[in-house]
This record gives C-alpha cells, structure tokens and sequence, in this order.
C-alpha cells in the first residue's frame, strides 16, 4: 500500500485562512491526505520583558500579557473551527492535527524548517492576517513560494474550484512533473484536465511584420514535438485514473503573453485551478520561479495556482 500523503496547510489565524480551509474541503481527494494545520506563534518578544524591571512600565507589561494570551486563545479557537469544517466536510477525526509552533528564527524560516519533515505539498494563501488591500502577495507568502524549490505549492484563490484543471505544458521538465503531480493527487476523482501549450509571438509581440511572424513550417513543427508530449501525458493521467474523455488538449499561437493566454483560457473554461511548472524551458539556475508562473500567482490572485 502506498504510504499516506502529508499536507503542510499553513494558517495564521485570519479569515483568510479560514478560506484556504473551505479550500481544502472542497477537494474530495484530499480526504486520502494526513493534514497539518501549522501556524508560526508570534508572541511577545523577550527583550519587551525587560520592562518588568522598572515599576513605571509595569502597567505595559501587563497589557503585554493579556494580549498574547488573548492571540493563543483566538489561534486555539481558530484550529477548533478549523477541524469542525474539515469533519463536516467528511474528512476523518485522525487525518489531521495541529501544530503551533513558537517562533525562533522567523515565521519563513519556521515554515521552511518544518516542510523538510516530509510532506508533499504546501498549501498556502497569497495573503494573511497582516494584508493590505491591493497587495497581491504577502511578505511571508512571496518569501515562501521563492524558497519552496523542494516542495510542490499549492496556493488557494478566490474562484470556486469545481472539477475543471488546466495544466500549462511547455514540453520542460517542471511541465511533466506537474501533470505527474495531479495524476497522483487528483486521479479516479472525476476531474476534467485541459493540457494546454501557448506559444508566444516572436519578440512577444503580435504583429503582422513578415520576419516576427512564427512560419507555417516551424509552427507545424512545433505542434507536432507538442502532440508527442501531450499523448504521453495523456496517457500518465490515464494511468492515474483520469478518465481519457475527460481530458482534452490545447495549442495557443501567437500570444501576447503566455500568463495571460493561460488565465484567459481558464476563464473561458471554466477551469477553477492553474497548474504550471516552477519553471520552463528558459529556466536560470539562480530563479527561483519562472516568470509565468509568478505572473499567475501575482497578477490573477483569484485562481487557485498548483506551483511544481
């Protein structure tokens, strides 16, 4: 039997949190995951209780404690909540528990610490307690996904999921270990795939000069080398219960832009989550993430991204 997958599911606490929790209980195959409810505690630092020691700061001090006793109580609250929902939802009392960690070295390096422990995948939210509106990304959460190079990232949006993924192909090896990664999270549950390709204009511009436009030749080429990909991919979620009708197959030519091309082609289908490669073709060594992929994640906050 294969062993059980981990999910590290981070939280803070916050409404927002509460929703990567609705998040979680709307994706049936998760049921077959063991979660870990994991928040970072940020309570007073030792140096504000130094203060103790000069009776004038004394009333400070005890608004100090009141108020981090009051933080625990509200994250032990929250975690409550937390495990009702995910029992509503039909998940098993022993599937999941909680973890609140003290800080030491920092919330991200915290985080990072702890997702050495074996998991499979992060689960996580562009923005928490601390966000600011029109911020598209978290200070914690954009440390993370940049440094989360050993760990698939799941990054719950806004949209309802449904049973529509889009996987964004471009032939790299991220691309092949991403659809790998829905097949063995997602297969035998009745989920539609579209593997998708986007090629972009030359010099990414759509233009009607002659010397900027993709020939007839390469193009035909090009969507051959891609049709041999997507049959073997066709095949690997096959194995891993999609069913073959459900799964379709995609070539954009010409985009301005292969982030947009891919949420656009979301929108119209109705596809509640993205699934990119961390990186494609071009990637550089010393980038953490590809430039597609972090234009999804911080230009179209309200879809759902699968970062592998």
């Amino acid at each position: 039997m294969a062993s059980q997958k981990k999910l590290l599911v981070l939280v803070d606490g916050s409404e927002r949190s509460q929703k990567t929790i609705e998040y979680i209980c709307q994706i049936k195959p998760f049921i077959q995951n063991r979660l870990v409810l994991y928040h970072v505690f940020t309570g007073v630092p030792e140096g504000f209780w130094d203060l103790e020691k000069e009776a004038v700061n004394l009333a400070a001090v005890n608004q100090l404690r009141v108020w981090e006793v009051q933080k625990k109580i509200e994250i032990r609250e929250f975690m409550k909540k937390a495990k009702s929902c995910l029992l509503e939802a039909g998940f098993p009392v022993d599937c999941f528990e909680e973890k609140i960690h003290p800080r030491t070295k920092g919330i991200a390096r915290d985080i990072l610490a702890e997702a050495q422990e074996g998991y499979t995948a992060v689960v996580l939210r562009r923005r928490g307690m601390g966000a600011l509106e029109g911020i598209a990304m978290g200070s914690v959460a954009s440390k993370l996904i940049s440094k989360f190079t050993f760990l698939p990232v799941i990054i719950a949006g806004q949209h309802p999921v449904g049973d529509k993924i889009l996987i964004g192909i471009d032939g790299s090896s991220h691309s092949i270990r991403a659809t790998e990664f829905v097949g063995k999270m997602l297969g035998g549950y009745g989920f539609s795939v579209e593997l998708l390709h986007v090629v972009r204009a030359f010099s990414g511009l759509v233009t009607e000069t002659p010397e900027l436009v993709m020939s007839e030749e390469y193009a035909g080429d090009h969507k051959n080398q891609i049709g041999k990909t997507f049959a073997s991919l066709r095949k690997m979620l096959v194995d891993y219960g999609f069913e073959d009708q459900k799964i379709t197959e995609k070539i954009i030519v010409g985009a301005f832009s292969r982030a947009g091309a891919i949420v656009e082609e979301a929108q119209a289908q109705g596809c509640g989550t993205i699934v990119v490669g961390r990186k494609g073709l071009s990637a550089v060594q010393e980038f953490f993430i590809g430039r597609v992929s972090n234009k999804i994640i911080h230009t179209w906050r309200k879809w759902t991204v699968w970062i592998v």
